[in-house]
């Protein structure tokens, strides 16, 4: 059974980091996708937490994982949510449906916000390549 990700700021393709860029040589771009959720400005970078309103989406893309187990592990070290960095951590990596641009829904490893976002500035469009 294939695993998935979903990347909504500095590993989609074109935000130029160089994880994206690894992330594009071990992955398999599937297309672009949406979450449930409220996307918001953390510091130079995005924090997207889930919504159960269907209207509030978070922009981003899908990538199938060709190495699930070593790919999360560095992806983990990168979000700083592994089991070495201090609780409770900035992000949470979780399973969540995503919805493809044709319509269909499948589950994708995402990486959650889960500090307190009273005070950020929440970006209406839920696209952070559109909103930098």
């Amino acid at each position: 059974m294939s695993e998935f990700l979903f990347v909504y700021g500095s590993l989609r393709a074109d935000s130029g980091s160089p994880m994206a860029q690894m992330l594009a040589e071990v992955a398999v771009y599937q297309g672009h996708a949406v979450m449930s959720g409220r996307l918001y400005e953390v510091a130079g970078y995005p924090g997207a937490v889930e919504s159960a309103d269907p209207a509030e989406t978070v922009h981003g893309e899908l990538y199938r994982i060709v190495d699930p187990s070593v790919l999360l592990a560095i992806l983990d070290q990168y979000e700083e949510c592994s089991a070495e960095f201090a609780a409770p951590q900035e992000y949470i990596r979780k399973r969540l449906t995503v919805r493809l641009a044709g319509g269909s829904l499948l589950r994708a490893w995402c990486y959650v916000y889960q500090w307190e976002v009273e005070g950020l500035q929440r970006i209406v469009s839920g696209d952070y390549l559109g909103y930098r």
